[in-house]
């Protein structure tokens, strides 16, 4: 499933959804790289 995350204040990633984190972050991967940011909620 494809999820938008924002690292920082102005870049957005999506990628498919890797993990939810406990502390309301989430894991995104995209290609061979995993990215760690907050969801965006639509």
């Amino acid at each position: 499933m494809l999820k938008t995350i924002v690292i920082g204040n102005h870049l957005s990633i999506q990628g498919t959804l890797v993990e939810m984190l406990t502390d309301g972050l989430c894991r995104v991967r995209v290609g061979t790289q995993i990215f760690t940011g907050r969801l965006i909620s639509a």
